[in-house]
């Protein structure tokens, strides 16, 4: 036997005392006297049992039985607390104020809210994209854009070439 088979029938040995006899009881018995820390287990739950046998519960009120029975006629006779009683109870000062009112009108703000995102009704103004733009043609915008500046750029060009630049002029030339 092993230590959780021992464990498991730690009730037995406890509890029971013809369990001993038995050969299951005998195994447990020889694993007793060979593993220390089991047999420290089970003093210790004999200390404890011993302990559980020596306390004495205290005695109940003589009047116990008959107040509990009249209180539970009295809940039983009163009306049933509504939602609303039950939620001010242990708050004072929502039970002083009329709170009913404020909270069908935040109720209400908040389904009208909810319906008009439900239903894509914005009160700012979107831009929205033409159904005629298509990918496509910004496709072609853009390519028309870069052949305007690739033309810029060669007339810029053109116009640097053309102008004779300011060494070639002095006068003093080595060929």
């Amino acid at each position: 036997m092993n230590c959780e088979m021992l464990k498991n029938r730690m009730p037995d040995l406890l509890l029971d005392a013809s369990f001993s006899g038995t050969p299951e009881g005998e195994r447990a018995n020889n694993h007793l006297a060979e593993c220390a820390a089991c047999t420290e287990e089970l003093r210790g739950l004999q200390a404890t049992m011993g302990l559980l046998d020596l306390w004495q519960a205290p005695a109940v009120s003589p009047y116990f039985d008959t107040r509990l029975q009249t209180r539970m006629r009295e809940e039983v006779a009163a009306a049933p607390a509504g939602f609303w009683q039950r939620l001010t109870h242990g708050f004072p000062l929502l039970a002083s104020f009329s709170l009913k009112p404020v909270i069908a009108g935040v109720m209400a703000c908040a389904i009208v809210v909810g319906g008009a995102t439900y239903a894509g009704v914005s009160f700012f103004e979107q831009p929205r994209a033409s159904a005629e733009e298509s990918a496509t043609l910004r496709d072609l915008q853009s390519l028309d854009r870069n052949a305007q500046t690739i033309d810029d750029l060669n007339s810029l060009d053109q116009q640097l070439n053309a102008q004779p630049s300011s060494d070639d002029s002095g006068g003093n030339s080595t060929e």
